[in-house]
C-alpha cells in the first residue's frame, strides 16, 4: 500500500509532465521543447539553492519548531536566492535573455509551494501534499492547451503565461493547506536554533541533490550549446521518457528509506535493501523493456513530427538507466543510516565522467554521444554506490543477484498485507500516511 499509495502520486505527476512535452511539441516543435526544456532546468537550479533552507530542512523540523520561527526565514531566504537567481541568469546566459526575468519569478512562486509542501510532510500530511504535488502537473498543460484553444494559435508567451497560472494556483492552495491544518508547536527554542537547524539539515542534502542534477542535466547545455535548440528539444523528450522508467525505483526507495530509518538492526536494514534494490532494477527493466518496444513513428505521433530517432537514443540509455535503478535502493539506505555522504560522492563521480566524456561525445557524436556520456555516467555513481554498500555491511556480491526464492518473498509480502486489510473490511476513515 506505501508503495502504490506514492507510486500513484509518481504517475500522476510524470503523465501531466509528458502531456505538457506532447502539447508543447506539436505547437511550439523541436526549438520549443528545448526552450521549454532550458527554463524548466533553470527554475530546477533555483530551487535547489532555496531548498537548502526551504525544503527538506523545514520537513524536519516541523515537528521541532512553532511555524512563525520556519517560515520567516525561509520567506527570506526565498527572496535572497531570487536576487542571486536574476544575477547568475543575466552573467551566465542559461536561458535565453527573453526569459531570465520570469524565469525567476516562476522560480520564486514555487519555491513558495516548495516551502509549504515541505511543511505539509512534516506535519505527516501526506494526502494534502500528494494534492498539492498533483494539481501542479495537471494544471500546467490544461491551462497551457486553453490558451492555445482561445488564442487561435500557440506561441511560447502562452507556456510561460500557463505555467504562472499552474505555479501561482499550486502556492496558494499549499498556502490553504498549511493555514487550515496548523495546530501550532508550544515548544520553542528560538529563532538561532531554528535557523541553524535549517542550514545544518539543509545543507549536504542539497549539495547531493545539486551534484545529481548536474549529473541528470549537464549534458542539456552542451546540447544546446553544439547542436542548437531542436536537438535538445528530440533529447529532453528521450529524457523524460526514460527517467519514466524510474517511477517504481523511486516509490520503492520512499518506503525502504522510512524502514531503514525506523530500524537500528544492521541485518534488517540490509536485507530490506537487498529485496528492494532486485525490485527497482525489474521494474526498471520491464518499464524499459515496453519502450523499447515502442517504434519512432509512435513517439513522432505523440511529441511531434520532428522528433526521431528516440528508441535508439533509449537503447543506448539502458545501462544508465538499470544503474540508477539500483542506486534509488543504495542511496535510500544511506540516508536513512546517516550516511549521505556517500550519495554526494556517488553524483561527483557521474559528474565527473559527464564534464569528461560529454564535451567530447556531444561534438563528435551529436545526440547518441549525448545518451553514451548519460549512461557511463549513471552506471558509475550506481557501481560506486553498490561496491560501498557491499563494503559496509559485508555483503558478498553474489547476493544482489536474482533468486527463485525472491518471488516467494514477493507472494508472502502480498498474503501479509491482504491479511492485515482484508476485502471485507469496512473503510477506513485514517488519514492518508504515504507521501
Amino acid at each position: 500500500r506505501s508503495v502504490a499509495g506514492t507510486m500513484a502520486t509518481r504517475v500522476a505527476v510524470m503523465a501531466g509532465n509528458l502531456a505538457t512535452i506532447m502539447a508543447v511539441g506539436h505547437s511550439l516543435g523541436n526549438e520549443g521543447l528545448g526552450t521549454v526544456s532550458l527554463i524548466v532546468l533553470a527554475v530546477t537550479f533555483i530551487l535547489l539553492l532555496n531548498n537548502v533552507v526551504g525544503g527538506g530542512a523545514l520537513t524536519y523540523l516541523v515537528p521541532r519548531h512553532p511555524l512563525r520561527r520556519l517560515l520567516a526565514p525561509a520567506y527570506l531566504w526565498a527572496l535572497i536566492t531570487a536576487g542571486i537567481a536574476i544575477l547568475a541568469l543575466r552573467q551566465w546566459g542559461l536561458v535565453p535573455a527573453l526569459y531570465a526575468d520570469v524565469v525567476v519569478i516562476l522560480a520564486l512562486v514555487q519555491s513558495t509551494s516548495a516551502i509549504h509542501g515541505a511543511v505539509l510532510l512534516g506535519q505527516q500530511r501526506f494526502a494534502a501534499f500528494n494534492v498539492m504535488q498533483v494539481a501542479q502537473a495537471v494544471l500546467l498543460p490544461t491551462s497551457f492547451v486553453l490558451l492555445c484553444w482561445t488564442g487561435g494559435s500557440c506561441s511560447m508567451h502562452y507556456y510561460i503565461l500557463a505555467a504562472l497560472v499552474a505555479s501561482g494556483t499550486t502556492a496558494l492552495l499549499a498556502v490553504f493547506l498549511v493555514l487550515a491544518g496548523d495546530k501550532g508547536n508550544s515548544s520553542d527554542h528560538g529563532w538561532g536554533a531554528a535557523l541553524r537547524g535549517m542550514l545544518r539539515q539543509g545543507g549536504l542534502v542539497q549539495a547531493a541533490n545539486l551534484l545529481q542534477l548536474l549529473n541528470y542535466r549537464l549534458a542539456y547545455y552542451l546540447i544546446e550549446r553544439w547542436l542548437g535548440l531542436a536537438a535538445l528539444g528530440v533529447y529532453s523528450v528521450t529524457t523524460q521518457l526514460a527517467e519514466s522508467t524510474w517511477l517504481g525505483p523511486k516509490s520503492l526507495g520512499t518506503v525502504l528509506y522510512a524502514r531503514v530509518s525506523n530500524t537500528r538492526e544492521a541485518l534488517v536494514q540490509r536485507r530490506d535493501t537487498i529485496h528492494i534494490l532486485k525490485g527497482s532494477v525489474a521494474l526498471a527493466a520491464a518499464a524499459t523493456g515496453l519502450l523499447l518496444l515502442i517504434p519512432d513513428p509512435v513517439y513522432a505521433a505523440l511529441f511531434g513530427r520532428d522528433v526521431e530517432g528516440v528508441q535508439a537514443l533509449l537503447l543506448l540509455l539502458v545501462p544508465g538507466l538499470l544503474g540508477m535503478a539500483a542506486s534509488q535502493a543504495y542511496s535510500h539506505y544511506f540516508s536513512g543510516t546517516g550516511l549521505n555522504r556517500h550519495n554526494a560522492i556517488g553524483s561527483g563521480i557521474g559528474l565527473a565522467c559527464t564534464v569528461v566524456l560529454g564535451p567530447w561525445l556531444i561534438r563528435d557524436h551529436g545526440l547518441p554521444g549525448a545518451a553514451i556520456a548519460a549512461s557511463v555516467a549513471y552506471t558509475a555513481n550506481g557501481l560506486y554506490q553498490m561496491v560501498l554498500f557491499l563494503r559496509t555491511t559485508g555483503t558478498p556480491w553474489h547476493a544482489l543477484l536474482p533468486r527463485p526464492s525472491d518471488l516467494g518473498l514477493l507472494r508472502q509480502a502480498w498474503l501479509q498485507e491482504r491479511s492485515k486489510h482484508p476485502p471485507s473490511d469496512p473503510p477506513s476513515h485514517e488519514p492518508h500516511r504515504t507521501p
